[in-house]
């Protein structure tokens, strides 16, 4: 399956003009890809030393979930773990009004908070919905 996500991105690369980069040149360059909400994505890959970071911008509108985590899985493998960041205000950085960022430190693992923090785990939306209902009529 790795190798139909590479094909994909790199089949979006962008080779020719400013922001052209190799084929082959693994995550790094800028690529044109169909996000899987109908969406063009424009994403840009760079390593750093000690970051991998990536931007996902669209035409319109900023990236929604389903997209990020669209491009997540092109990036990196299902079980890695990579972050958003809401940076303290005397550090933004905005130089495109609907770009959003991926990023996942090299040298260290990111902490987690356990899963039973986020939600009811072995839930999905339907089932918590439903759960969640249940739990209010009762507390009526």
């Amino acid at each position: 399956m790795r190798a139909k996500i590479i094909e994909k991105l790199e089949a979006g690369r962008v080779q020719y003009g400013q922001f052209a980069s190799h084929p082959g040149s693994g995550p790094c360059g800028m690529f044109v890809v169909q996000g899987p909400c109908g969406c063009e994505l424009r994403i840009s890959g760079l390593i750093r030393p000690g970051w991998e970071h990536v931007a996902v911008s669209t035409p319109r509108r900023c990236p929604n979930w389903e997209e990020m985590c669209f491009v997540k899985d092109l990036f990196w493998d299902e079980e890695e773990c990579v972050m958003q960041l809401h940076p303290p205000h005397s550090q933004y950085v905005n130089n495109s009004r609907y770009c959003l960022h991926l990023w996942r430190p090299t040298h260290r693992d990111i902490p987690m908070p356990p899963p039973g923090f986020v939600g009811v785990v072995g839930l999905g939306p339907s089932e918590a919905a439903m759960w969640f209902a249940r739990m209010s009529a009762t507390a009526l």
